[in-house]
């Protein structure tokens, strides 16, 4: 359960009232310390009840939050509706729906184009690929580890980390990272803040002699499914990729839109992105375990819940290729 890193309760390492898309106060934390490189070794057999406490507590803080926003929400619909009743009225019909939110909502539904159906738009996440070299992964670790937190830290950058993992199960010795921008422009602001930083230069030669390839895509994330904010629950993670068969992704989205809700019954959820400049195709799905069992575990009783076999069913044909790998947060990491 990496009982070395993590915080006996998950109010400790990420209060209550932070619980938010915000990650920069959690990679801040971590830079210029001496990072132990992250290893299967450090998950326990017998942690399944400590992160099924984590993520009890967790879900109950996330679902505290969405009720406040609803009512906020509720609030200010019900202005809205107060002010609307001032202004002058239609015909009955034009009233009960385009003189409504909802129906003004519909509208603008209809106008949206592909990309906006599947993603939520707010975000573009960047998911980057290090291949590390054996004898330089411990090099590696404190290079990243140490710059990574630094300009996530920075609010100019524009950019948050949701996470950093090494594979351990899969491509071994490869290093995943995934970053969250305000859209396409704080991509570039962050791009351009990175290399215009006084100590980019130096990063950047010492991290070309540790790797061998380095290959990245931009991503939304999918409507349904909201990447989530920081938290330290424990265990390791599974990163699944699929390359679907071109012009196969809203009928993706739309049989794992009803799925999800199975699934996330039974399994931990961290995000799930479909790209859009890069490998084009590919969906990636995130989700967190205590540990190897547990994950079998999971897994097998998801079939048991209504609504995820037929799920399955329906996107099988859709896969040209599906890889899976197993990650270990590194300790800077804001999802572990």
């Amino acid at each position: 359960m990496l009982t070395r890193r993590i915080a006996p309760s998950l109010r400790s390492v990420v209060p209550p009232s932070s619980i938010t898309r915000s990650f920069s106060a959690v990679t801040a934390q971590y830079a210029d310390k001496k990072l132990s490189t992250p290893s299967l070794a450090d998950i326990t057999h017998d942690g399944a009840a400590d992160f099924n406490a984590r993520q009890r507590e967790f879900r109950e803080q996330l679902a505290a939050q969405q009720r406040q926003r609803e009512q906020a929400e509720n609030e200010a619909r019900e202005r809205e509706a107060q002010q609307e009743g001032g202004k002058k009225k239609t015909g009955p019909l034009s009233s009960l729906i385009y003189g409504t939110t909802e129906g003004r909502n519909l509208d603008k539904d209809i106008e949206r184009s592909f990309s906006q159906v599947l993603a939520r738009g707010k975000y573009v996440h960047s998911i980057v690929f290090h291949e590390v070299k054996p004898d330089k992964v411990d090099e590696y670790v404190q290079l990243v580890g140490n710059w990574y937190p630094r300009m996530a830290s920075m609010p100019e950058h524009k950019v948050h980390l949701v996470g950093s993992w090494r594979t351990e199960v899969g491509e071994c010795d490869t290093f995943v990272h995934i970053w969250e921008y305000q859209r396409y422009e704080g991509y570039h602001a962050s791009l351009n803040a990175f290399e215009n930083h006084p100590d980019y230069a130096e990063f950047n030669k010492k991290l070309r002699s540790y790797i061998f390839s380095k290959r990245s895509s931009l991503m939304q994330e999918f409507s349904f499914w909201p990447t989530t904010p920081p938290r330290k629950l424990g265990g390791l993670f599974e990163l699944r990729s699929y390359t679907l068969h071109p012009g196969n992704l809203l009928e993706w989205e739309t049989h794992w839109r009803r799925g999800l809700g199975a699934r996330k019954q039974v399994m931990e959820g961290v995000g799930a992105w479909f790209v859009q400049i890069g490998e084009l195709n590919t969906v990636h799905h995130m989700w967190q375990f205590a540990d190897l069992e547990e994950r079998k575990v999971r897994r097998e009783q998801s079939w048991s819940v209504e609504g995820w076999g037929e799920t399955v069913h329906k996107t099988v044909p859709l896969i040209q290729t599906m890889k899976s790998k197993i990650l270990i947060p590194c300790p800077w990491s804001p999802v572990a």
